[in-house]
């Protein structure tokens, strides 16, 4: 047994003091009691920071990891498209292999014990079959030119031979048309890259950067004029009993979150990646609007297309405005959540092996992450 302390803990019901989490050698949580004074128990592990369960990246793209430091920041969506494309050529099969492994190993020690992945391949499998970190890989269908998902199908249940929990999903309203869309969705739980820039947005009015590429580069997109807005066809494409990821979201109202919050059966998780965002067309995420609106949130990291690294601290250290137990609450239960995983992952729960994580780096007067904050696993 370990018996784990520090001045807070990370509970489902918030940020409490004087608890001592005590942790099986196979990492299951015997118990967790309160004591007045914790650090002065013998056989105590005393932690200067906040422990909290295994975080979820609930959004990430492992497999392009060797793009690390490729694209120009800050070109908008149609500049990052292209500036991604480019970056893909001259890198071999074990380049990418290997930075995915790395990638992988950071995130594991830096206590991500979940991570929802955007796959378009096959390379990162084996990697994530020996990984430590369970992966949910969303096998994504993306393309004009697409008409179903039967590749996607077969990518998906390659995963599952290999025992990877996979399903398969669309990519985005914007890069499918209405058959290949339709095609994809029969996965109960779906995760969609949705109303990420104005550029988006602008799309289905015909007009904007994104309407200039599509038009320029001959695309074929039949729904645009179609549906007004990327929530109009959403809500028309998409069955009421889906469980959907929704990520990113930076051009959503009020209006749009409720509304699309009323059609579906299940609540959907929105997922933020304030760094991504930033990178790509310097917005940010709408943290208010959602906390609003009440709806669950969940944190991602996106790839290293869009990102300087997969830190889960970096990204809520870049949301300030938002309570620090409720920031801390989006990356373990939310991510949890987003994934189906929140009965055995995301919670510090007696019987649950959730792993357990030391923030270092807070500042406890004002309850704010310190510049550089970090995360590091314990068990």
């Amino acid at each position: 047994m370990r018996h784990l302390t520090a001045p807070y803990i990370l509970t489902p019901e918030g940020l409490r003091r004087n608890r001592i989490v005590t942790v099986a050698d196979d990492g299951t949580i015997v118990e967790i009691r309160e004591c007045h004074n914790p650090d002065r128990e013998d056989s105590v592990e005393w932690y200067n920071g906040v422990l909290i369960p295994g975080m979820v990246n609930a959004h990430c793209h492992l497999e392009l990891s060797y793009v690390r430091g490729k694209v120009t920041p800050h070109g908008g969506f149609a500049g990052f498209a292209q500036g991604l494309r480019a970056a893909r050529h001259g890198v071999s099969t074990d380049q990418m292999t290997q930075a995915a492994e790395l990638w992988d190993n950071t995130m594991w020690q830096a206590g991500v014990e979940a991570v929802g992945d955007v796959c378009n391949g096959s390379l990162t499998f084996e990697v994530k079959r020996r990984s430590r970190i369970h992966y949910h890989n969303f096998v994504e269908l993306y393309g004009l030119g697409q008409h179903n998902a039967t590749e996607v199908r077969k990518l998906a249940e390659q995963a599952r031979e290999m025992g990877l929990s996979a399903t398969p999903t669309p990519h985005s309203l914007y890069s499918l048309r209405d058959e290949a869309y339709a095609d994809v969705i029969d996965s109960q739980r779906l995760s969609l890259h949705f109303a990420e820039s104005r550029e988006e947005v602008d799309l289905f009015s015909q007009q904007g950067a994104m309407w200039e590429w599509y038009r320029s580069a001959g695309f074929e997109a039949p729904f645009i004029g179609q549906y007004g807005s990327p929530v109009e066809r959403l809500l028309a494409l998409t069955p009421r009993n889906r469980q959907m990821v929704l990520v990113h979201a930076c051009e959503v109202s009020h209006e749009d979150v409720k509304a699309i919050e009323s059609h579906f059966e299940i609540a959907p998780v929105w997922v933020v990646c304030p760094r991504s965002n930033d990178f790509i067309s310097e917005l940010r995420p709408p943290v208010e609007v959602l906390r609003e609106c009440g709806s669950k949130v969940a944190v991602g990291t996106d790839s290293l297309a869009s990102n300087t690294t997969l830190d889960m601290m970096a990204e809520l250290s870049a949301m300030p405005t938002v309570p620090l137990a409720e920031r801390l609450q989006w990356a373990t239960h939310g991510g949890a959540e987003a994934l189906g995983m929140e009965q055995s992952l995301g919670s510090l729960r007696v019987g649950t092996r959730p792993g357990v994580v030391l923030v270092e780096g807070v500042d406890f007067e004002s309850m704010q992450l310190r510049p550089g904050a970090t995360s590091r696993r314990l068990v």
